[in-house]
């Protein structure tokens, strides 16, 4: 299976959706990553991208005195490192502000600025497409969803939060990071419409779960090996459903979201093999679809408290 972010050239970095009816053109502009690869002059420490362009990357990189041309996505940073100060420049226009955690950085789609920070930075930074963004507002938003505001420095800890726990809650399996990732991008575009528009934003009221039909249908989608089975797209259309609309449903039927589920689930099947056969931790870790034993091990650890040859060592 593949991991969800891991190491990439700047080759990589390419993959950008095309504009839709209705969306500014992005014409002439790089996809966010190719550009913050240009301007950093390195590659990021770990990186995802969909299909779609949106995805998450975690760089570290050096002092940056440069400009930032115009992107094809809307790029939102939460810093990692100590806190230092900054300044962004747009025309006659400067902006200075404070990186720390808690607080965020928002270069809207297309926007062009100089940076000038004076020390090395942690940084992890999410790839919007604009066509995400309107998918996300047509899916949950009621009335018009103006565009998103330049922020810089603006403190903001539920975003920042969301941001930097894709660099710890990943856990190098396949199935389970892109749940999980697809689900964060969806939330923090939610997230984005409601905190950072230049109008208030109301989002439509989502009531009950799914029917005992559908939501079985889930359950034996989210139980399979396949990784196409268990991505959000196919649980959700199979369900007749936004993806919004699907995953608040289901955890108001099951008490999990969806990756939560299946993190649970997984970690059953683990204590299982553990526990009713010889398997080796090395092939209870594949067979589940983790990217090594040590994966495996860790995710494991986060959720019983135990290794799991600890773990095997005290239910035997």
């Amino acid at each position: 299976m593949s991991q969800p972010i891991e190491n990439a050239a700047p080759d990589d970095l390419t993959a950008v959706s095309e504009p839709s009816q209705g969306q500014p053109s992005t014409a002439g502009r790089r996809p966010a990553g190719a550009e913050m690869a240009r301007v950093l002059h390195t590659t990021p420490f770990r990186m995802a991208l969909d299909a779609s362009g949106a995805g998450i990357a975690h760089w570290k990189h050096d002092p940056l005195h440069d400009v930032v041309e115009p992107m094809s996505h809307h790029v939102i940073m939460a810093y990692n490192g100590m806190t230092q100060h900054m300044e962004r420049r747009s025309g006659r226009s400067v902006a200075r502000g404070t990186f720390r955690r808690g607080a965020v950085i928002i270069i809207p789609e297309g926007s062009s600025s100089r940076w000038d920070i004076p020390k090395p930075v942690d940084v992890v930074q999410l790839y919007l497409p604009h066509a995400t963004l309107r998918r996300v507002a047509d899916e949950a938003v009621t009335g018009t969803v103006t565009d998103l505001l330049e922020r810089t420095g603006h403190p903001d800890p539920i975003t920042s939060r969301l941001l930097l726990s894709t660099v710890t809650a990943l856990e190098r399996n396949g199935a389970l990071d892109n749940l999980f990732r697809h689900q964060l991008i969806d939330l923090l575009a939610m997230r984005l419409l409601a905190a950072h528009t230049g109008s208030p934003t109301t989002f439509q009221p989502i009531v009950g779960g799914l029917s005992p039909k559908v939501l079985s249908r889930a359950v034996e989608r989210l139980r399979s090996d396949s990784d196409t089975d268990v991505s959000l797209d196919a649980l959700a259309s199979d369900a007749g459903l936004s993806r919004s609309h699907f995953c608040r449903a289901f955890k108001e039927s099951t008490g999990l979201s969806p990756h939560g589920w299946l993190r649970q689930h997984r970690l059953q099947q683990a204590m299982t093999m553990l526990r009713d056969t010889d398997t080796s931790v090395a092939m209870v870790a594949a067979e589940l679809g983790y990217a090594s034993q040590t994966a495996f091990a860790a995710a494991f650890r986060r959720l019983s408290g135990e290794t799991p040859s600890d773990w095997r060592r005290r239910v035997r």
